[in-house]
């Protein structure tokens, strides 16, 4: 995760809950502050990422991300990333770099002009890949919208054993992506969840907070009065993307989803009593995170030793597999010596 600061409900349903059920169901685990990424689109603006790294690993622990059993580190700190960045650069070309949806959507979205991206936002799922290969990954826990770069991922990984491992076991694995059931929260807007846009619920909101921020959630604007029947799916022929309040029930009360839905049709639950009820929902859901967060965040000192220690197991695992590589491509000194049949 690019740290951004604190998370809220979208980080949580697209990816922190995930991340927590693999990592109950036994999984081993590698969690990245990709601090590198953040620079491909803010390299001016790194004043504060040693805080968002903070804020954003406290929000991991308090969502459920045990350091003893899950690793939790800094990419910039494991300086392997970069290397392995650099060797798996030879082995794609522009052009299919290009064609990674989410650089466009991200070109798009920022009214970038396509002349003027960097080469490093250009290759940033060069990169990706290098971070996801270095631990051996299997598996891989993504949004919808990052399915694409664990595809190139598999690509580089077949070339680069295809290139390299001949006479000898593959280096790479070919990972897959693992989705969420529910990959994609909107807003409370009822568009894309963004800090920047203010359409969120933070992960420690206060109940408080919760309810004044769902009583802005959008519903359906022709069920004006409370006895006119609304429309919790989406409604194409106006427009009508769905009701945000019922796809928050059925992720977060899914017990009770189908009776809201069907007494909103009906016309006899008005929106006003069913956000009231929603936020209710939510504070309890959010209540044992945002305690684990209160605890977490007494102690600043324990959050950094997590983190220092994450590093140094993240460091272990990587130093191996660019042992590996090196070997592969013959670019170790072991493998130097040996071609010229002497010693150090």
């Amino acid at each position: 995760m690019r740290p951004t600061g604190r998370l809220h409900l979208g980080n949580y349903v697209g990816a922190l809950e995930n991340w927590v059920r693999l990592q109950e169901a036994g999984w081993s685990n590698f969690h990245m502050v990709a601090d590198w990424h953040m620079l491909t689109t803010a390299y001016e603006d790194t004043a504060r990422l040693g805080e968002y790294t903070v804020e954003m690993v406290l929000d991991w622990l308090a969502a459920g991300i045990d350091p003893a059993r899950s690793v939790i580190f800094v990419q910039s700190d494991v300086k392997e990333h970069a290397e392995l960045h650099l060797l798996f650069s030879m082995l794609v070309s522009k052009a299919r770099l290009e064609r990674i949806p989410t650089l466009k959507e991200q070109i798009r979205d920022l009214g970038m002009d396509e002349a003027t991206i960097s080469y490093g936002h250009l290759g940033y799922s060069v990169l990706q890949a290098a971070d996801i290969l270095l631990y051996q990954a299997t598996h891989v826990p993504v949004g919808e919208d990052q399915v694409p770069h664990v595809e190139l991922t598999r690509e580089i990984a077949r070339r680069f054993n295809f290139v390299y491992c001949k006479d000898r076991p593959p280096v790479f694995p070919e990972p897959e992506a693992q989705l969420t059931a529910f990959p994609r929260l909107r807003g409370l807007d009822g568009n894309r969840m963004s800090k920047s846009v203010g359409n969120t619920i933070m992960l420690a909101e206060s109940p408080e907070r919760i309810t004044e921020l769902v009583r802005q959630a959008y519903t359906d604007p022709k069920k004006i009065r409370a006895t006119d029947p609304g429309r919790p799916e989406a409604d194409e022929s106006d427009g009508h993307p769905g009701c945000v309040v019922w796809e928050y029930h059925r992720k977060f009360n899914p017990a009770e989803a189908d009776d809201i839905a069907a007494r909103c049709r009906a016309g006899t639950l008005a929106c006003v009593p069913d956000k009231r009820h929603l936020a209710e929902v939510l504070s309890a859901v959010l209540a044992p995170i945002r305690e684990r967060r209160e605890r977490w965040a007494r102690d600043p000192d324990a959050v950094r030793d997590v983190i220092a220690d994450g590093n140094r197991r993240a460091r272990e695992v990587a130093m191996a597999t660019m042992d590996e590589v090196r070997s592969a491509m013959g670019l170790s000194s072991v493998a130097v010596r040996s071609a010229r049949g002497g010693a150090a």
